[in-house]
């Protein structure tokens, strides 16, 4: 007996003070999974629904116990709703949650629910739908980001900036079309959004566990009541497959990293450095001991959104690299990293929609910085080819010079004077200064998806044409 204790004893030493009751309270911490798959208590309870009409539409339940299953599940989500209902871990998941409490609202019946269905292919139903409106809302913020944008572009067509390549100044561009830049990102952000609700517009229902089933069911049915386009075509998939959820978190990763190198330009331009942007205090902080500072937390903040983000897709696809078919409890690993990701986007989107409206634009900054570094010095280069046949090689290489010149005299290539000019070549004639300022850079930029203010323009036009 003495012996019996102190192996208990040990026993229970082994798993832990918080596992004192040994290993079955270990295998209940990491099976249940009530903890965060109460988030899809409201898709449970519609697919249940659904599922219950069919059954009773094929006459497989009756259309008695069809009415208390639906009147019990309505009860059911007005509990959660209204934060009366108590969830149990001892029950595991949603499903044992919502159908433990069934059974006790109407007996029986709710027995019948579970007739030709599988806790698999209703976790697949469940995720699936949860994606979906989450995807959904993804593209309405996406939305919002962009008609921000386009505000801000039609706003600053003609605001000359510096364009940068390696964050040195390399040509001017106006404000307008950088915002565009990220209209172009944030559109095609939108577009891989709607495909994948497209992809994965199809119902898992009625796979039951990985075979299907042998009642007569209509998948069909099923689909069109729960909004999808049609029933998935092959039940060993249908259950074991989390691409959805895998194409969520890649758009998510792909969307954040737009909003943070977003979030990286407004923390450079609202430096007092750049001086292009301020925030005001609805997007900033002060410092605890420096006064004077302005911090771009919610800029940094969504930069730092990024880690998370990417974080949740590497961990999915790790977990699902080495499964077998069909169904693994691996895949239970699913639902926090989508979760997580989707409230960290959603908030990352927010957040940036309500800075670039916020934002104050210093036109003056972005113009004095715009004509820094010789900026106009390639239209320099395309003056000499144009107006004096030189090759653009022979072009580089006299603009080149012309450099040097301006910055052994500390000036900009503007201020050289025609002489100046004349002693690098000859053919360079007055008419060459036309074209050495910002404002005439960026009103000859007129090719298609140029920075040419009616380029930006044309552009803001037809994405306002755009659903």
């Amino acid at each position: 007996m003495a012996d019996g204790s102190s192996e208990t004893k040990s026993s229970n030493q082994m798993w832990g003070g918080r596992f004192a009751s040994g290993p079955d309270a270990i295998m209940e911490e990491i099976n249940a999974s009530i903890g965060f798959d109460k988030k899809l208590y409201a898709q449970d309870i519609r697919g249940s629904m659904a599922h219950a009409t069919m059954l009773a539409h094929q006459g497989i339940i009756s259309a008695e116990d069809k009415d208390k299953i639906v009147h019990g599940l309505d009860t059911i989500l007005s509990e959660i709703e209204s934060g009366a209902f108590e969830f149990s871990r001892r029950l595991e998941d949603i499903h044992m949650n919502v159908e433990a409490r069934l059974a006790t609202l109407i007996g029986s019946a709710a027995g019948r629910l579970h007739t030709a269905r599988s806790r698999n292919d209703q976790v697949a139903l469940d995720f699936r739908l949860w994606v979906k409106e989450e995807l959904q809302k993804t593209e309405k913020a996406l939305t919002a980001l962009i008609a921000a944008f386009l505000d801000r572009a039609e706003e600053h067509a003609d605001t000359v900036m510096p364009g940068f390549t390696h964050l040195q100044t390399a040509q001017p561009v106006t404000f307008g079309h950088h915002c565009m830049a990220y209209v172009e990102m944030f559109g095609r952000d939108r577009s891989r959004v709607r495909h994948a609700i497209e992809h994965m517009d199809e119902s898992p229902i009625g796979a039951a566990a990985l075979a299907g089933t042998g009642f007569p069911i209509d998948r069909h049915m099923t689909a069109k009541a729960l909004g999808f386009r049609e029933p998935t075509r092959n039940s060993i998939d249908t259950v074991s497959d989390r691409d959805f959820a895998l194409e969520f978190l890649s758009i998510a990763s792909i969307a954040a990293t737009h909003l943070s190198r977003l979030a990286e330009e407004i923390v450079i331009w609202s430096t007092p450095q750049f001086g292009f942007i301020r925030l005001s205090d609805a997007f900033s902080t002060g410092s605890s001991i420096m006064p004077q500072k302005k911090n771009p937390d919610a800029a940094e903040l969504v930069r730092a959104k990024t880690g998370r983000i990417n974080g949740s897709l590497i961990a999915l696809l790790t977990v699902m690299k080495g499964l077998p078919l069909a169904y693994s409890k691996d895949m239970q690993e699913d639902k926090e990293q989508v979760f997580d990701a989707a409230e960290s986007l959603e908030l990352a989107i927010a957040a940036m929609t309500g800075m670039v409206r916020d934002m104050t634009v210093r036109a003056d900054r972005m113009k004095a910085a715009a004509g820094s570094g010789y900026s106009t010095a390639t239209d320099l280069a395309d003056w000499l080819v144009r107006e004096a046949g030189l090759p653009f090689r022979d072009a580089h290489h006299v603009t080149g010079r012309a450099v040097a010149l301006a910055e052994q005299k500390g000036c900009d290539l503007a201020d050289l004077s025609l002489a100046d000019l004349q002693s690098i070549h000859a053919a360079i004639t007055e008419k060459v200064f036309d074209v050495l300022t910002v404002e005439a850079s960026v009103a000859s930029r007129t090719s298609f998806g140029g920075t040419a203010p009616a380029e930006v323009r044309k552009q803001i036009a037809w994405w306002r044409g755009r659903n």
